[in-house]
């Protein structure tokens, strides 16, 4: 049985201000044409549809047509809610979209009761596990911690059970929406940090075929059977290298894997140039970027006089501009941002208590501040639920 895995199109977002709802159209455009071209068994789409839970109107109808041509094509499609979107606007009307064959898994509560597809060689149980935000879903899994290993853990041991009671032989495929250990992470991702951990370890999928993941944007593999497709368009200047991609995967008799990937269309390169704005205008070796989105850095150490008129003749589509000054080691000036950059909110109040008092938080009052980022963050995901 063959699968086409996708992920995170985050219909809706721009690039800096710049609409992608074109190259988003441009890549369901090619999307169907790779379902129609390789006669794939099913389509899976393992969470965040939409880049935020209140979509505009121009994403939900770009979803809704594309609904349309895969239910058209026959090809059976399974998606999963992820932390962008909100599970209930987009489970709305499930039941009925589900027999045209368009398979919405938006309910924690349901998440061991699989789409069944049958080839010659048997049953393939393709489960759908939406986002689970801790804070929110242990009670319905009985978790003995809000953290994402505990109820991820608990949905798994659900899917297992469900697996135990099917006929022998029974393959199995889980779509999950997590940061599993292993995975290189970007700038375009929301952090999902619960109890002070985002990762769950790969270990939670023993027991199936395939782990189909949403989550983050790089294409890559955390081993043979666990996958992640990445966004199919680049979301933010980090992912500058990333090759686009989906997984064509093969599943054959035995469950063993067999995966390629299908690229993606680029709507244009990125770049990112570092330097004095003299040499970034007058480097010869720059011209290749003359067509891409261009993130400029300069190191002038006094800000040049109207710096993005002038980096935008030479670079068209430069879209973001950052200053960053050459200094000394010694220099006392360095900007509070770069002071700042690569620390979590916990290490920051930490730092702001060490300030404020001489000494910082002992490990009752470490926990206390986690547990108050805990709950800012479950209240924000209850509000992007409603």
């Amino acid at each position: 049985m063959r699968f086409l895995h996708t992920s995170d199109w985050h219909l809706g977002r721009s690039f800096h201000r710049v609409s992608l709802l074109d190259a988003q159209r441009a890549f369901l455009d090619h999307l169907v044409a790779t379902v129609r071209a390789t006669a794939v068994d099913a389509v899976l789409v393992a969470g965040d549809v939409y880049d935020r839970a209140v979509p505009p109107l121009a994403a939900v109808e770009l979803f809704d047509d594309a609904l349309h041509r895969l239910a058209d094509l026959g090809v059976p499609t399974v998606m999963i809610s992820g932390n962008h979107d909100s599970a209930r606007r987009l489970g709305v009307g499930a039941g009925l979209i589900d027999r045209a064959g368009i398979h919405l898994r938006t309910d924690p509560a349901t998440c061991h009761r699989p789409v069944v597809l049958s080839d010659a060689h048997g049953d393939v149980a393709l489960y759908g596990l939406p986002y689970l935000e801790p804070v929110l879903v242990r009670e319905e899994f009985g978790a003995e911690r809000a953290d994402h290993t505990a109820v991820l853990g608990a949905a798994m041991d659900r899917v297992r059970a469900d697996l135990a009671a099917r006929p022998p032989g029974t393959r199995s495929v889980v779509m999950a929406h997590a940061f599993v250990t292993g995975g290189a992470a970007c700038d375009s991702e929301r952090d999902i940090t619960a109890g002070g951990v985002a990762a769950v370890p790969a270990e939670l999928f023993d027991g199936v075929d395939y782990v189909a993941l949403g989550h983050l944007h790089g294409c890559q593999t955390v081993d043979d059977r666990v996958r992640y497709s990445g966004s199919p368009l680049a979301y933010s200047f980090s992912e500058e290298h990333h090759r686009k991609s989906m997984w064509l995967v093969t599943l054959d008799a035995d469950g063993a894997v067999e995966a390629e990937r299908v690229d993606t269309p680029v709507p244009r390169p990125l770049a990112r140039l570092r330097g004095r704005i003299a040499d970034l205008l007058a480097d010869p070796a720059l011209e290749r970027h003359t067509d891409s989105w261009v993130e400029a850095t300069l190191t002038d150490p006094a800000r040049p006089h109207e710096p993005m008129a002038a980096l935008a003749a030479r670079f068209p589509h430069v879209i973001s501009l950052a200053f960053e000054p050459e200094r000394t080691d010694e220099d006392r000036l360095a900007s509070y941002a770069e002071r700042l950059r690569g620390r979590t909110d916990r290490q920051i109040a930490e730092d702001f208590v060490a300030h404020v008092r001489g000494e910082g938080p002992d490990a009752d009052e470490s926990a206390l501040l986690q547990d108050a980022f805990d709950a800012v963050g479950a209240d924000a995901a209850r509000k992007e639920a409603r």
